[in-house]
């Protein structure tokens, strides 16, 4: 009997070890990270540590079951595919993306590693999913709708300042998809506005200060500054321009200090800490192809009466008794 009592207990021990095993090595298995962005390390560091403070959150530890690979394109977009290959090589557990561009490097250089996009434009419209609720393939995340946003920038615009007839927007090659749908919605609001709006093409940050002068001379009245991760890192250098040549612009949240007269749009690093959930769930065991694409749906609108005074502009009332946040 008590023989017997004893290979009971020694099964028992053995059931209960089994998971115990199981969970602590999957307790010390370490994920890899692979961070894909476009702009310059310093330019978007706020927005790396949004997404590891999300991960915080959810009980990851960098290094203890947790690590990043990043890589930056430093604004160059043709680097992206070299830099995702290089990801894919590494065979992370998830690609996490900054852009349409970045994530459609990383499609192409992986099919079965999953990727979250921490921001993008119309995933939808750039071919990135197959549907919001359905995206299918390896890719979710976060999506906000670009074109539709700067086109409510120039409908604020020309609310604010009714005297607006020509309006510019800089135009991305390194993105030239998502450049296009913005200047197609944009122009589609523009005829109902009665506001001409012109396409200013650039390849790189480095042709900005050219483009403000050759749009002072083609007497442009406001720009609309696009959602674009190169436009958006160098928002300061942007207002600096603005206010030079005195134009007034209107442009996303990271232009709120910078100068701009109008910023209306999504908080960008909160959907860097929302990608950390999407990272989590796939983790855990999700796929991606069940992971609905979300959108945000908090968009906020501050004015910025500082520029107007410097500008010489006075804003109509019925935009501000609307805004959010009003500079002073």
């Amino acid at each position: 009997m008590s023989r017997r009592i004893a290979v009971i207990v020694v099964l028992a021990l053995a059931v209960l070890a089994a998971p115990l095993g199981a969970d602590a090595q999957q307790q010390g298995k370490v994920a890899r990270i692979g961070v894909l962005m476009t702009p310059t390390a310093s330019s978007y560091a706020t927005r790396a540590e949004a997404f590891r403070q999300g991960l915080r959150d959810l009980g990851y530890v960098e290094g203890k079951n947790i690590a990043f690979e990043y890589r930056w394109a430093e604004d160059r977009y043709e680097r992206l595919p070299v830099l995702a290959a290089e990801l894919a090589r590494l065979n992370v557990d998830i690609i996490v993306t900054h852009t349409t561009a970045a994530t459609r490097a990383a499609q192409h250089a992986t099919t079965t590693i999953p990727i979250v996009m921490a921001s993008s434009g119309d995933a939808v419209a750039a071919g990135l999913v197959a549907s919001l609720a359905r995206p299918g393939g390896n890719t979710t995340g976060s999506s906000f709708f670009t074109p539709e946003l700067n086109a409510k920038r120039l409908e604020l615009l020309k609310e604010a300042i009714p005297l607006i007839r020509r309006v510019a927007t800089v135009m991305l090659r390194g993105d030239q998809l998502i450049s296009n749908l913005n200047f197609e919605q944009m122009e589609l609001a523009g005829r109902s506005l009665k506001v001409e709006v012109r396409p200013a093409w650039v390849r790189g940050v480095d042709e900005l200060d050219s483009t403000f002068t050759t749009l002072v001379k083609a007497r442009t009245d406001a720009l609309v500054i696009q959602d674009l991760a190169p436009l958006n890192a160098q928002a300061e250098r942007i207002g600096n321009l603005a206010e030079k040549h005195r134009l007034p612009i209107a442009a996303g949240l990271d232009f709120v200090q910078a100068g701009a007269l109008l910023s209306y749009g999504a908080n960008i690093d909160d959907l860097w800490r929302r990608a950390a959930t999407f990272v989590d769930k796939i983790l855990k065991g999700a796929k991606p192809a069940d992971l609905p694409v979300e959108q945000p749906t908090k968009f906020e609108l501050v004015v910025n009466l500082k520029t107007a005074k410097a500008l010489g502009l006075t804003v109509q009332r019925s935009v501000l008794i609307r805004a959010d946040r009003v500079i002073q």
